[in-house]
């Protein structure tokens, strides 16, 4: 592993490329037999602790960073590739096409978000007198409802 950081090509990172390195980065250092999925999985665990701490006593940050340090922002790049990169492992090892994976799960969220749910201007005029959508409330009910299932289960 020569350690640059940029594609040859200068084309896209994909995630095939992600995991080839760290497949490569494992195997020179013979770490592999140390890259079960329990020690994978309490990595990435570790790793979102240190994410976390990049925003620790910082309350809200607005978007783009604007009061943050260019040493700060490249942290924060560092944690989030950490949690990346452990997750292309994770994924790689049972056999998840991550990529397919995430397309697939956004596919899911809008089906089960669907936007006129939660965007009044959305609604056609006819639909807006409808009690589904007269306040807030409906909108956090019907989601409360969506949870409590896996509340119960969890609870069981």
């Amino acid at each position: 592993m020569t350690g640059e950081v940029t594609k040859e090509d200068g084309g896209a990172v994909s995630l095939e490329d992600l995991r080839q390195k760290m497949v490569d980065f494992a195997k020179e250092r013979d770490w592999e037999k140390y890259h079960s999925p329990r020690n994978l999985l309490l990595a990435l665990v570790g790793e979102v602790g240190e994410l976390s701490e990049c925003f620790q006593w910082k309350g809200e940050v607005p978007k783009g960073l604007p009061d943050w340090k260019e040493e700060e922002k490249q942290h924060l790049g560092e944690e989030l590739s950490d949690v990346l990169l452990y997750l292309v492992q994770l994924s790689y090892y049972y056999g998840i096409d991550l990529g397919k994976a995430a397309l697939r799960k956004v596919h899911l969220n809008v089906i089960k978000h669907h936007v006129n749910r939660y965007i009044k201007s959305n609604i056609p005029e006819e639909n807006k007198k409808s009690d589904d959508f007269d306040d807030d409330a409906n909108i956090t009910n019907q989601d409360n409802n969506n949870s409590n299932g896996m509340a119960e289960n969890l609870q069981n």
